[in-house]
């Protein structure tokens, strides 16, 4: 909602424009005043909305025009003022200053002012005035009311100023057709979304308990159960099925928030709006779906025990029939309260686990949101909001990770989700190992990657569930993605795909190590097809003497066509939590700071005598690319014994 009001007062000469702001500001009558007052600036504390309001003075005559103009196009909210007792200044609204504004390419609300009702014993003449009026208000839109007053009484003098302060906070053009006397269908839309998410156990119906939640969110009030028996009593007369089992349905509340609107409460109805995000345009503001969420480099962003629970929650509520999975049907159900499935174009539910119908379970629907939090926790934060996150603030469903150095660092992982890239030849079996782990049958035909692909899965470690996401990129998009330092450093485990059964799927992946730096992530080589006849590869070394060299497991043989995995899965999540353990390069490059000093620390007490040198060759062990400490003490050990041992 905007924090300040422009209101601009025009009308023909001596309707009593200038008089009306000043009785205004000095609360009583000034018989004499200037020709234009200058702009007067109400504070935020003093007004009603809380809103700075700036109210400005115009005149009518030729030498005004310019700045009249100009200050139309400034405004917020145009007051055309007549005087009842001069019925050419109220001919002249439909002839000339309505089209005028438009003529100048203007579209804010307009609030007609009839001044001097003094003249006429100071009473309004409702009936009379709603003659006048609906004709022109039909005709323009842009009208939204009619107030009569008197500068000199002062009567109602305050009121004009009140709904032209409500006319651009509350704006009726957004909400209600004035012509057909309808809600427009954007503000159905919205309002039926929030009717949803207000129906917390999706009967379609909001009982007692759910009407006191939605007005103690929007109003910070509960109802009391005389204002809830009248409201359904209202409702009950004259909108068709508008209640049902002594609740409030769709119809009823789409027929209460019309109500609203008829009888000038608009404040009501956008209170409501904006309590559940949506700006004038009646879209949900970027705001409310992106809110501030800083994530430090080297971290990343988990689900918190609250979002587990939320999304938890949810499908258990939409999971009509209970029996354990959620359809088709009941995901759109889900979803309905937002632009759709957010994994759409992801071939979901193949990412994740589901049943043999293909519908999610409650593990693979945790997962998969465990997943998108990962990678893209901005979606996961939007869809908080479109599926009605209950807290503020929402942010409190995520949580930011320690750095993954700090973690190697002190040789504990906190994580609970890691992400893994699978990488090798087409062909070697990448994406069959991917529909293993996401629990999908074995495929015969050779389909090839086009795109990346992204799976997610519960590991089981030592009675701790952690989440575990496999990557596969394809030829296409493999060598941007491990060019780019920032996505490798992001991912856990880095796994290197051969086929066992054909001699020249190992050179690949050499040579992909050979191209790019990535022996800082933790390295599992897995050879597939193993129920096939081993192949001798076309390379320098074989696999297993490859993998000793590094000082890696030699790989692990799988077959996902026999369904002989070898618990491969566990083996790269346990990986991720003990990521020293499989850094390429052997145990110098494993060993933490705190190893090393050991060994220093005891060297030291050995040869006392020796300790500048000693000091100088660790810090040569410790620098970037050093020999590292099994080599070092090698040759420590020749030279002390002067090459015999």
């Amino acid at each position: 909602m905007r924090r300040d009001v422009r209101i601009l007062l025009v009308g023909d000469e001596g309707v009593g424009k200038s008089t009306i702001v000043t009785s205004l500001i000095k609360e009583s009558f000034v018989a004499h005043v200037q020709h234009i007052v200058p702009e007067v600036t109400i504070p935020p504390e003093v007004t009603p909305e809380n809103v700075t309001t700036y109210i400005v003075d115009s005149g009518a005559g030729p030498q005004d025009r310019q700045h009249l103009e100009s200050e139309i196009r400034k405004a917020h909210v145009i007051c055309v003022v007549y005087s009842i007792d001069n019925p050419n200044s109220f001919d002249r609204i439909p002839a000339y200053w309505l089209p005028h504004f438009r003529q100048l390419g203007v579209n804010v609300p307009v609030i007609l002012v009839g001044n001097k009702i003094d003249l006429r014993g100071g009473q309004v003449t409702n009936e009379a005035l709603e003659d006048e009026i609906i004709p022109i208000m039909n005709e323009f839109k842009e009208v939204e009311t009619c107030v009569e007053c008197s500068a000199k009484t002062p009567l109602n003098v305050s009121e004009v100023f009140y709904f032209a302060q409500k006319a651009v906070l509350h704006p009726t053009a957004p909400l209600y057709d004035s012509r057909d006397h309808v809600l427009k269908p954007a503000c159905v839309a919205a309002l039926k979304r929030i009717f949803k998410l207000c129906d917390a156990n999706k009967d379609g119906v909001l009982d007692a308990s759910e009407l006191n939640e939605f007005q103690r969110k929007c109003f910070d009030a509960p109802l009391q159960l005389q204002e809830l028996e009248g409201i359904k009593e209202m409702v009950r007369e004259h909108a068709d099925g508008g209640v049902r089992d002594g609740g409030l349905t769709e119809a009823g509340f789409l027929y209460l928030h019309t109500i609203f609107i008829q009888r000038g409460r608009l404040e009501t109805t956008w209170t409501v709006l904006r309590k559940f995000g949506y700006a004038e345009d009646l879209r949900l503001t970027e705001a409310f779906l992106a809110p501030k969420f800083d994530v430090a480099p080297d971290c990343s962003v988990e689900l918190s025990p609250l979002g587990y629970q939320f999304f938890t929650d949810i499908f258990e509520t939409f999971d009509k029939d209970q029996d354990g999975a959620l359809k088709t049907a009941e995901l759109e159900e889900v979803f309905s309260t937002s632009p759709g499935n957010p994994w759409s174009t992801q071939k979901f539910p193949d990412t994740t686990l589901s049943d043999d119908t293909g519908a999610v379970t409650l593990q693979g629907w945790l997962a998969q949101w465990s997943m998108t939090t990962l990678l893209d926790h901005k979606t996961t934060l939007a869809y908080l909001a479109y599926l009605g996150y209950p807290d503020e603030p929402r942010t409190g469903a995520l949580q930011v990770t320690r750095p993954r150095k700090t973690d190697r660092r002190k040789g504990k992982v906190t994580r609970n989700v890691f992400l893994c890239y699978v990488c090798g030849a087409a062909g070697s079996g990448k994406t069959s190992l991917l529909r293993a782990f996401a629990g999908k049958p074995y495929r015969d035909t050779y389909e090839p990657t086009s795109k990346m692909i992204s799976v997610v899965n519960s590991v089981d470690i030592n009675g701790s569930e952690k989440y575990l996401i496999l990557q596969e990129f394809g030829s296409r998009y493999e060598a941007e993605t491990l060019r780019n330092s920032k996505k490798t450093d992001i991912a856990d485990v880095i796994v290197y795909v051969h086929d066992s059964s054909d001699t020249n799927s190992f050179s690949y992946i050499s040579n992909l190590r050979q191209q790019y730096s990535l022996d800082h992530i933790p390295t599992l080589f897995v050879a597939t097809k193993s129920d096939l006849d081993l192949a001798l590869q076309r390379h320098e070394v074989q696999p297993d003497v490859y993998c000793r060299r590094l000082g890696l497991q030699v790989p692990v043989a799988v077959s996902v066509k026999t369904e002989q995995t070898a618990d491969v899965f566990h083996a790269i999540c346990s990986i991720a939590m003990n990521p020293y353990s499989s850094i390429p390069g052997g145990a110098d490059r494993a060993m933490t700071a705190a190893a090393k000093l050991k060994v220093y620390v005891t060297l030291t007490a050995l040869f006392g005598g020796c300790t500048a040198g000693l000091i100088m060759i660790y810090r040569t062990l410790l620098r970037p690319g050093g020999p590292g400490l099994p080599i070092w003490g090698s040759h420590w050990a020749n030279w002390f014994t002067g090459g015999k041992r």
